[in-house]
Parts: C-alpha cells; structure tokens; sequence
C-alpha cells in the first residue's frame, strides 16, 4: 500500500492501514531473525569443521574450541594452536558498538575507503543518556543534548550498513541478547561487556574500535588463542540465591586478573537448571574478573529463550546441530583433562553475596556481611538501591524484584532508602509496565530511568554527590571502582543480585541478612521477607509497540556523513605518524602510577562520554584519575621542562610542544575494565610513545598495539621501583624489534648515574608492522583498492 493510496481512503480505512502497516513493521522486528541467511551459513560449516578440529587435536572437544575452530579466518582447520601462545586470525559473524565507542570506531572506519560493512554491524545509543529525573525527561533531554553525535552516527550506519537502534531502544548488551545473539557464533562488540551475549552460547569479546574497524573491513580478527577455565556448576538455585551470586562467587575466587588471556566455560547441572538470561548476567560480569569471555554449552533455556525472543527459526537451526553446540561428553565427564583451570561450586549451597566496596572481586557472603562492615568501618546505611543495567535487567530479575516490593505494602513496611530501577531494552520496559511491575516499584517510591547504561557507567546526575560524602549505596550493575556511579571517590558501592538490592533497600541497612533477620513494620511489628519468586519469561509474552530499531538504507552511496570542523564533540581524525626508524632516546616520565590503574583512571567516563568523538578534547582527561607514585596525588606529575607540577594533560602537551616523547609507567593488570580504545588513544595523541607495566589487562594492551605505541613489561617486577622521578629513558633495540626478544631500557637519573634493565613484550610479526606503520588503521589506509 503506498501513500497516495492511504490518502485516497476513507478516514477509517486510512486508520485500519495505518494499524496493519504498524502492525507489519512490529512483526518485522519482533517475530523475524534479524541475518538469518549468516546464522544458516555458519551451522551449514559448523559439523565439518569441528570435526576437522577434533581430527587436528586429538581428543575430544570443549564448547570453546568447537566455536573458535569453527570461525578460523582459513576456514577448515588445518593446524592446532596452543592456548596462551598461537596468536590465531578469526573471521567474526558480526560487530556491535555503543554510542560512546562507535564515534571513534566508525571515525577510523571512515578512513579505511571501504563503501560497506563487511560483516553485519549495528549501533546503540546507550551511554550518551544521563539518569537525573525520570525516563521519559531524561531521554528528551539526551536526546537534544546529543542531537549532532547521533545524527552523525545515524547517517554513518546508513551510508555504510549498519542497523542502528536509536536513544531509548536500550543497553546494546540487552539489544544484542534479544536479537542478535546465537549459540555457536562469535561476535565482537566495542565494549568490555559484550561478553554478556556468552549466555546464549556465543564467544563474544570486548574489543578496542581499531578491532572493530578490522572486521568491519573485512579482514581478519587477531586474537591469542585463550586458555580455558572450566567452572562445574552442581545443584540449583534456590531462595534468594540468583545467577549474579554464582559469578559473584566466581569473581571471589579469580580476581579482577585471575580470567586474564582465558575463556570461561560452564558447564553442570546448575547450568542446565538456569535461565538464559541468568546465563548472561554470569557472563557479563566476566568481564570483572579479566576473563576473554565466558559460555555455556546449548540447552533448552536457551531455545526458550530463542523462541520468546521472536527467534524460534535460530532455536530450530541450532536443535539440528546441538551435538556441536556443546562440549563433546568427554570433556564435562573428566574436565580437568580438558581445562587448565576447573573451579566447581554447588548451588544448593551457595549464599547470596555483596561485592566491594571499590572493586569487584572483594566478594563477602551475606551472612558474613555485619562482621566485615564493623571491621573495615563501612558505612552500613544504605542511602540508594539500584537495580537494573545491562547485567541484571532480563525479566526474571524486575520479576523477582517486583516480589520484593510487593511485599512492602503487603507486610506494612516502608523502604528505607532510594530506589531506582533502569531497564534493560525497550522490549523489557513495555513488558514490564503491562504485566503491572512499573507501579509497583513506583508504590514504592522507586524512580525508573531511562532504558540506558545511566548510573552503571556514572552517567547519573546524583544530587549531593559533589559533596563527596562519605556513604553507601547498593546496587546490581557490574563494576564498583571509585566514582564510577555517581564521581564521589567516598561513595562504597556494593554489588548484588537486584533481590537482595532490593531487600536492602527496603531496609536501609547494610548488615540486614534477609535470609534471617526481621524488620520492624509501620506497626512496631517484626515481619520477615519472603524470597523472592519470578518468571523466567513474561507469561503473556514480550511486547513492544516501537523497539527503536532503524534499518539502513538500501544504498548508502549517496548520503552524506557531515562533521562541523568547530564541533567541540566530533572531529575528524589524522593518521598518526609513522615510526622514525630509530631508537626512542631521551623519554621523559610522564607518570609512574601507583597501583591498581584502570580505563576508568586512564581515561574517565562520566562528564567526559560527550567528548568521546573528539580525540583532542577528550584528550584532556587522560591520566587524571591516575595515583602518582612520587606524591601520592592525582593528576599532579612533574613537568621536566619547568620542575613545576601540574595536570597530567597540560605536562604532556607541554612535553608535545618541545617535540618530546614520553613513557608512562605502571603497576599489575594496567588498563583493567572497559575496552575503550581512547585509553590507548589519547596517550597515543598526545605524545606518549610507551606504556611500561607490570602487567596488562587483555583489550588494552592490545588497544596500545592497535595505535602503534610499544606496549611494554618488565622482565623483573622488581625494577618498576628503580623508576625515579626525573628519569630521562631511552628504548633500545627497536631496529631490530621482533617477536621474543626484549627491549634495552636505559635510566638515565637525574644524578648522573643509569642503570639498564629488560622490558618484555607479546608482539608478533603483524603486531611490530603496525608499530612502525604508526598504527594498524595506516596499513588498512595503504592497501585500499589493493
């Protein structure tokens, strides 16, 4: 029916229309499979080459090994590789970006003279929306606010191919979940948790934008085969204990770099007996841990999911092949022959946990909680309980919690302390107000946000929090550090199940164990909660009137991708320079931070998300959140050049105006969190030519060889102390750089005196051409049309 037609009709029947086409286009994004023709593609080639990999191997096969086997750039495997040490070309399925890295991704893309994406690719507008009033407010506000850096990605996705899902439509690891997700497939998406979509079965990893652009290219996918730790999960869950305690209880045994370089995989009857959405809550919090991603092995809460998910065609496809969508029998009978790791935890027993304060792994059982919160003097009023974010927002979860709230009214009480709730995607949110959930949280006194990353990722204008007061809140997102909700370094942030954030909330203590302690009612009545129950998926079906999806055009050959040469958000962007072909001599130190040095404290998100497409301005936020090891300040290093201290940025530009290089050093798991690339960029931009560490967390190092820095470790821990202050350091050996051979590192003290010590490094041939090239994206440049 065109328009001419419609506006020939009668007024009822131009009504009728207008509610079939509607109805047409919400059946087109909720009932059929988004790319169905590549998910057919790759089960067609799955069953040969796994059992080309088995051959190779000799042995039986993880689910892991079947998936990266399977997606071999050379197609049919012809070679094994050893886990840790084979760097290994991988070919994708698909790219997924959020608003935040797709500017600095899609800007790389642009220079890279391909007319299309290779593979399919989508963008989600998620981190730009800042939780201050209510949902629908804030959305409007984002997106006038945001209006340039969204027009620009809209019309980026259109020219090239991208679907494209606009403010609102929901957190991109929620989107992907409900959409795009397969069993079996492999994904790679600019943000550290896109692992999240391992709970459909996928190997999905958080890559930098310059890993992104690759793919989107169509070329192949570096990445060092993983190791593999496999966690048995026994039991089931049961009462107040949820999917979020297992990787809660996981992340306590790890540690935020125990995962680092591996591939987590479950396995067990307590997976088996777990929602798909649980699967993913599990496995985006991966992330926490370091870990290259986690999976679960195909099984029926998956096809369940699949099929409430308007995908019961995949879940179809995948019950033809589900012998390959799982670790062969062998490996879950005796997994210690098969992993380098295996960790078991029994659900029957396992106690719901809080994590933090400060990090994600200080992992405290419930009931052990009162006692630690005395000792380390934690303040155990809760003043705001958050639920949601793209770990914990599924409808099992607001389900669950809505249950809790209920009870409120129900047992005469009244919450004590804030409440918020952020949904996960469109689709949740309307599904959740029809079925009633909305209201209750709302009779509670809860505020729901906008469906957006929003407190998660600091992106929350909390009232009272530039006070920085010393407080405590709880909430069900997945990482804790320091300002990262709300950029008050006094706020402790605990992590839980958004069951017990509940429950706590409604009570306001830190130290209340619903499990077995009362409250007092309105009445001066002792009443207990009831654990909480929940459906796994909505009883009447998911429902959405617009999911905010919009397709790309046909042929994007004609539009046109502006960006104002006076924007202060988006800036085009200039290759780097090209190595000089020498020694890098007399490197000034920039910094040497202190301990534990996180993407967060290289490059923070919060008020700075806005400047994520403008390298220059976001340049001025590089470092700051970074302790000096000489003053035990932040954003406060000596400038060499003037003896004065002064901003991290403003040194290094100054350092930049001389014409001097410079060298940062760090401590163990440098670069740990996010994957944004600006962490390695800005450093990158502004001068720096070397990042020396104890040891790097995976994406970042990465991210610096994508950009052509050296990324650098010391052969001895122990001479990261030997780093004085006013050291000039030269790098030695580069004329002949290659894979497994060490760099000279000269300090040169301000007392005259130097000393030499060893740097390591994990650079392979490829990984050293895009260090002299300048960056990888140059090499892309150079062999366009090639």
């Amino acid at each position: 029916m065109n328009v001419n037609a419609i506006a020939n009709s009668s007024y009822c029947t131009q009504i009728i229309i207008y509610h079939i086409i509607k109805l047409q286009n919400y059946l087109k994004k909720t009932i059929m499979a988004f790319d169905i023709e590549m998910i057919k593609a790759v089960y067609e080639r799955m069953p040969s080459r796994v059992e080309a990999a088995r051959k190779l191997v000799g042995r039986p096969l993880t689910l892991t090994e079947k998936i990266l086997y399977s997606h071999l750039w050379e197609g049919t495997p012809t070679e094994t590789f050893e886990r840790g040490k084979s760097y290994v070309d991988f070919a994708p399925d698909r790219v997924a970006m959020q608003d935040a890295t797709a500017q600095m991704a899609l800007l790389q893309f642009m220079q890279a003279g391909r007319p299309q994406v290779a593979v399919p690719s989508t963008v989600h507008c998620d981190h730009l929306i800042e939780a201050k009033v209510e949902s629908k407010t804030d959305l409007s506000v984002a997106v006038d606010k945001n209006k340039e850096v969204y027009d620009f990605l809209s019309s980026v996705s259109d020219k090239y191919g991208l679907g494209f899902w606009k403010p609102g439509a929901g957190i991109i690891h929620q989107v992907v979940l409900e959409n795009y997700a397969f069993p079996g497939g492999m994904m790679i998406g600019t943000d550290s948790h896109t692992v999240n979509a391992g709970g459909l079965g996928m190997i999905a990893i958080g890559v930098g934008g310059a890993d992104a652009c690759d793919v989107m290219a169509g070329l192949a996918w570096e990445l060092k085969f993983p190791k593999l730790i496999g966690v048995k999960l026994t039991g089931k869950l049961n009462g107040w204990t949820s999917a979020k305690d297992v990787i809660l209880k996981v992340a306590g045994i790890l540690t935020v770099k125990g995962g680092t370089g591996a591939v987590v995989e479950y396995f067990g009857e307590g997976v088996t007996s777990m929602s798909c959405t649980g699967k993913g809550t599990i496995a985006n919090m991966g992330a926490e841990i370091g870990a290259t991603t986690s999976t679960f092995g195909y099984d029926d809460s998956m096809a369940r999911y699949l099929q409430a998910t308007g995908r019961a065609e995949v879940a179809a496809l995948a019950d033809e092949i589900r012998e390959h969508l799982t670790a062969d029998p062998e490996v879950y009978a005796d997994p210690a022959s098969y992993f380098d790791q295996v960790i078991e935890i029994d659900l029957d027993t396992l106690e719901p946990h809080l994590n933090g304060p400060f990090t994600p792994d200080l992992a405290t059982p419930i009931s052990k909680m009162k006692e630690l919160a005395e000792k380390n003097g934690w303040p155990t009023k809760i003043e705001v309980g958050l639920i949601g974010s793209c770990t914990n927002s599924s409808y099992e979860d607001i389900s669950r919690a809505a249950s809790l709230a209920r009870q409120v009214a129900a047992k005469g009480l009244k919450t004590k302390a804030q409440y918020t709730v952020t949904p996960g995607s469109e689709q949740v949110r309307y599904t959740i107000e029809r079925d009633g959930f909305i209201e209750t949280f709302e009779s509670i006194g809860g505020k729901v946000f906008a469906n957006a990353c929003g407190p998660c990722i600091g992106q929350w204008a909390r009232a009272g929090a530039e006070k920085a007061e010393k407080n405590t809140i709880v909430h069900s997102f997945n990482r804790n550090f320091a300002k990262r909700a709300d950029g008050n370094p006094n706020t402790y942030a605990f992590v839980g199940s958004p069951e017990i954030v509940t429950a706590l909330a409604i009570a306001g203590d830190l130290t209340f164990n619903p499990l077995t302690d009362y409250l007092t009612n309105e009445a001066g009545e002792k009443v207990k909660l009831d654990a909480p129950t929940g459906d796994e998926l909505p009883t009447k079906g998911f429902a959405v009137e617009d999911a905010g999806f919009q397709a790309p055009a046909e042929d994007g050959s004609a539009v046109e991708v502006k960006v104002s040469p006076t924007s202060d958000r988006l800036q085009l962007l200039e290759p780097f320079a090209a190595w000089e072909g020498t020694d890098l001599i007399g490197l000034k130190l920039l910094i040497k931070a202190k301990g534990k040095c996180t993407t967060d404290h290289i490059s923070m998100a919060g008020p700075w998300l806005k400047y994520r497409g403008h390298l220059d301005n976001i340049s001025n936020n590089m470092l700051i959140g970074a302790v000096n090891f000489a003053n035990d300040k932040t954003d406060n290093v000596k400038n060499q050049l003037t003896g004065e201290y002064g901003p991290v940025p403003a040194t290094q530009r100054a350092y930049k105006a001389a014409g001097i290089g410079t060298i940062v050093v760090g401590d163990q798991n440098y670069g740990e969190g996010s994957s944004r690339e600006h962490a390695a960029m800005e450093p990158r931009f502004l001068g720096v030519r070397a990042v020396l560490v104890k040891s790097f967390a995976r994406i970042h190092e990465t991210n610096l060889k994508k950009q052509g820095m050296l990324a650098l470790t010391f052969a001895n821990e122990a001479d990261y102390d030997k780093i004085q202050e006013d050291d000039s350091i030269d790098i030695k050996g580069l004329a002949t750089f290659a894979p497994n051979t060490p760099l000279t590192i000269v300090l040169n003290h301000a007392d005259g005196t130097s000393e030499e010590i060893l740097a390591n490094h994990t650079y392979n041939d490829q990984q050293v051409e895009w260090f002299k090239a300048g960056g990888a994206l140059n090499i892309i440049r150079a062999n366009v049309g090639k």
